[in-house]
C-alpha cells in the first residue's frame, strides 16, 4: 500500500531464515481484511509503502534451528499478529499483547522484518508461538477458506461473543454485517443464543446471516434501528450487542440498544472515532468488554468445528482473485461488491 487507494503488486526478495526462531511459509491463500480499508480509504494515513496482509494459511518450507513445534511440510494458520506464546500476557490468554510480538509488514523487535501475508511467501518471526499447525497436513481446497477465517474474522467474531457474555438462551444483536459480524452470528449461535438479530441492509449478507443462525434481520439504523430492537425485546432491548464495525455511530448504536444491565462485546477496529459515554453507561448499567481479539488462543477450540463442517465461516468469501489482482480485491471490498476477497498466489 503506497497511499490512499494505491495498491501495487511488486517483486521483492524471497524470504529467508534469519534467526533461530523463525520460519518461511509458502502462502496457499491470503485475503483482504475490512481493517485494511482504513488505510486504503485514507482514514489512516500511509506515510511510506507498506507490505499488506495479516491473514494467511500455508505450508512451512524452512524453519530456524531453535524452532521446536513447527516443522517443514506442516500446514499452518497464521494469526493476524506475531506472538511468542510464552510471555506472561500470552500465558494469560491475551497473545495480542505479547511482550515480544508485533505486526505483519513491520519490524518485530529483535526478530527482524515480518513480511505481509498478501504475497507468495512469508518469513514468520517467533514461529513456535505464532503459527498454528493443522493436524494431517494440507487439507483439500474446500476447507481452505474456512481455515483462513481462523486467522482473524471467525475468531474475532467469537471474541465479540465471548466478551459480550453470550450464553445459552441469550438474546443478541450484531451491529455490522461484514465478515467479522457474520462470524459473530456463528459464534453467538454456537454459544447457545436463543435469538440473534443481524443488523444488515445488504440482501446477500442478510441471507448468509440467516444461514449462519440469525433469527431476525433489522435493516434500520440509528434511532429507528434502536427503536426496532427495543420493541423486539420487551421494550428494553437484547441481552448482548456485538459491535463489529469500529465507528462512532456503530458504538453508539450498540450502547443504546442493549437492555439495562446488558453487555456490549466490541471488536470493531476503532478507526472511526468510537466513544464511550460514561453517563449513559452509568445510568443503564450497560457494560462494555472486548478489544483486539487474541485469535491465536481460540484456534484450537474452533478448528475441529471448521474441519467437520459444523460451522462454515469460509462462506464469507464471495470473491476469489489471483494475487496479481490485489488492487481489484481492495476496490471490490471498498465498494461493497464483495464481503471478503480470498487471494490465491
Amino acid at each position: 500500500m503506497h497511499g490512499e487507494r494505491d495498491i501495487r503488486v511488486e517483486e521483492v526478495a524471497d524470504p529467508v531464515i534469519s534467526t533461530g526462531r523463525d520460519a518461511v511459509v509458502r502462502v496457499v491463500a491470503s485475503c483482504v481484511c475490512g481493517s485494511d480499508l482504513w488505510g486504503y480509504r485514507g482514514v489512516r494515513t500511509i506515510t511510506q509503502p507498506r507490505r499488506m496482509g495479516h491473514e494467511f494459511v500455508g505450508v512451512v518450507e524452512a524453519v530456524g534451528a531453535d524452532v521446536r513445534t513447527v516443522k517443514t511440510g506442516d500446514f499452518v494458520i497464521a494469526p493476524f499478529y506475531v506472538c511468542d506464546g510464552v510471555c506472561v500476557n500470552c500465558r494469560n490468554g491475551f497473545s495480542t499483547s505479547c511482550l515480544h510480538g508485533g505486526a505483519w509488514g513491520a519490524e518485530v523487535e529483535g526478530e527482524g522484518f515480518a513480511d505481509g501475508g498478501q504475497g507468495e511467501a512469508v518469513r514468520v518471526p517467533l514461529a513456535d508461538g505464532t503459527l498454528f499447525v493443522v493436524p494431517g497436513g494440507q487439507p483439500g481446497d474446500a476447507l481452505i477458506p474456512g481455515l483462513l477465517t481462523l486467522s482473524d474474522v471467525m475468531c474475532t467474531g467469537h471474541h465479540a461473543a465471548v466478551s459480550g457474555g453470550v450464553r445459552e438462551g441469550s438474546t443478541v444483536a450484531v451491529v455490522g454485517d461484514g465478515a467479522v459480524g457474520l462470524g459473530a452470528v456463528i459464534a453467538a449461535k454456537r454459544l447457545g443464543a436463543a435469538r440473534i438479530v443481524a443488523m444488515s441492509r445488504h440482501a446477500a449478507r442478510q441471507a448468509l446471516a440467516r444461514e449462519f443462525g440469525a433469527t431476525d434481520i433489522v435493516p434500520e439504523r440509528g434511532d429507528e434501528g434502536i427503536g426496532v430492537l427495543k420493541t423486539m425485546f420487551d421494550g428494553v432491548g437484547p441481552d448482548v450487542v456485538l459491535e463489529c464495525v469500529g465507528t462512532k455511530e456503530s458504538m453508539d448504536q450498540a450502547l443504546r440498544s442493549a437492555r439495562p444491565g446488558g453487555q456490549v462485546g466490541f471488536v470493531g477496529v476503532p478507526a472511526g472515532g468510537p466513544e464511550l459515554p460514561v453517563p449513559l453507561m452509568f445510568g443503564t448499567n450497560v457494560g462494555v468488554r472486548g478489544g483486539v481479539a487474541p485469535v491465536r488462543d481460540y484456534m484450537a477450540e474452533l478448528l475441529p468445528e471448521v474441519m467437520d463442517g459444523r460451522i462454515q465461516p469460509g462462506k464469507v468469501f464471495d470473491l476469489t482473485l489471483p494475487l496479481s489482482e490485489t488492487a481489484a480485491a481492495y476496490a471490490a471490498m471498498d465498494e461493497r461488491r464483495a464481503t471478503k476477497v480470498l487471494l490465491r498466489p
